[in-house]
């Protein structure tokens, strides 16, 4: 599925989330269903089922990153806002095993 996304980088670095939940719900005190994780700056934010979009809204604010990651355990699939694909990495794990 990855051949869809034409955003992928030909290396793939190491990414460090800059939380360990949605930043903003954090912030706020609010909650999330499931976290996500920018590819491009590690930015932690919830995904489009939870109440305040955070992820998304990150995207919308910094359309240049393209690229997201789940932060749930064991998930190890991407996200691509441009080719509107989702797909897995041969060879690349979650980034929280559970």
């Amino acid at each position: 599925m990855a051949d869809d996304c034409t955003h992928i980088p030909s290396e793939i670095g190491d990414i460090t989330p800059s939380a360990d939940g949605c930043e903003e719900c954090l912030r706020i005190g609010s909650t999330w269903v499931h976290l996500r994780v920018c590819a491009d700056c590690g930015h932690v934010g919830c995904c489009d089922q939870s109440e305040h979009h955070h992820i998304r809204h990150h995207h919308e604010t910094n359309p240049e990153h393209v690229l997201i990651r789940s932060f749930e355990p064991e998930e190890a699939w991407w996200y691509c806002w441009i080719d509107d694909v989702g797909f897995e990495i041969e060879g690349v794990g979650a980034l929280r095993p559970g």
